[in-house]
């Protein structure tokens, strides 16, 4: 089998076309590690290691740091045998997890591309189009948002996906403003909440309460208590009608399987970008089988590394929530391999 030859890595910076702006913080550029794994047969493969709010300690150099430790025993290493390197990278650097899902991703990428494999075929190559949500920062006051409320509706956007703060009263303002824009625009518009952590469990329920009494429904609540806030999902599990989609409290099967037993919450948001690709597997399988709702998201990545949850969430089809507009926050072209973005729909193909 064909062994690993070079493994490069590089930093990326690209500008965002408005503030990204959450309960946890703002930037208006993006700054990711693009990692390329080649092997001695001249197959490559590219992953991305996006950084975050949620994860302030994986920089740029950290993430640098790391991957270049890897290299140091992942070259000459067959490419049937990237999931030990994956597994060593993960004990080494288990708070990390972006760095290390990012690696996965361009090792998997190399090895089928070594066999001649197609990622969407891979996965199943069920849905050859899906519709995306838009992400509306939490940026009060008209201004900058007016433009980027503007761009998603004349890009044909129907799903609209509204940071909150956590401050119930800052966050029905906000949310009133982005609907009284919306709703006479967008036939049939939908709005999604995503806390971002910044909620407790009684604020969490006061804020659909208020949400009910102004008229605006929500389709769900993304991730509104802490990660680790077990006790506060389980109060709110079964006290509202809107589903609550868990994001950060799940990173592994381990965490997935936390979830399903104490019926903490009504789906599981899965993205590429922190769990990786044989995690991502094995929580999609779960949550099926626990008849959860299925969201797919992502960091703010480039088509490098969305084009691996694109491809995800089209070949296994079965997601019931698409969030994957990572890309519209950039300039960006108009096809990325065997994906076609088409407004707020990507169109996947084989080879």
């Amino acid at each position: 089998m064909s062994k690993i030859a070079r493994m490069q890595v590089g930093v990326m910076v690209k500008e965002m076309r408005t503030t990204f702006a959450t309960s946890l913080g703002s930037k208006t550029r993006a700054t990711s590690v693009i990692v390329k794994v080649t092997l001695d047969d001249g197959a490559v493969g590219l992953g991305e290691v996006p950084t975050s709010f949620v994860f302030p300690d994986e920089t740029a150099e950290k993430i640098k740091q790391i991957l270049g430790g890897v290299k140091r025993y992942a070259l000459g290493m067959e490419i049937g045998e990237y999931q030990d390197i994956v597994k060593k990278a993960k004990k080494e650097n288990a708070q990390f997890h972006m760095t290390c899902s990012g690696l996965e991703v361009a090792l998997f990428r190399a090895r089928l591309a070594s066999e001649g494999k197609n990622e969407f075929e891979y996965w199943g190559a069920k849905k050859n189009r899906i519709e995306t949500d838009i992400t509306i920062p939490f940026v009060p006051g008209r201004g900058k948002l007016d433009d980027w409320l503007n761009r998603a509706v004349e890009n044909n956007f129907r799903v609209y996906k509204v940071k909150v703060s956590g401050r119930v009263e800052e966050d029905i303002s906000f949310l009133k403003m982005v609907w009284g824009f919306v709703e006479p625009r967008v036939e049939g518009a939908i709005i999604r909440l995503d806390g971002n952590q910044g909620y407790t469990a009684k604020s969490c329920l006061e804020m659909l309460k208020r949400c009910a009494k102004s008229g605006i429904d929500i389709e769900l609540f993304e991730q509104p208590l802490m990660r680790g806030d077990y006790k506060g999902l389980a109060a709110i599990h079964g006290k509202t009608q809107i589903p609550v989609i868990v994001d950060e409290t799940v990173f592994d099967y381990a965490d997935c399987r936390r979830v399903i037993d104490n019926e903490l919450a009504d789906g599981i948001n899965i993205k590429i970008a922190k769990s990786g690709i044989a995690e991502s597997a094995k929580i999609y399988s779960a949550a099926k089988r626990a008849r959860l709702k299925l969201m797919i998201g992502c960091m703010t990545e480039t088509m490098v590394g969305l084009s691996a949850a694109i491809n995800f969430a089209a070949g296994r089809g079965g997601f019931d929530y698409i969030d994957l507009d990572s890309v519209h926050f950039f300039a960006h072209g108009r096809r990325y391999g065997n994906i076609t973005i088409r407004s707020n729909e990507f169109e996947v193909g084989g080879r």
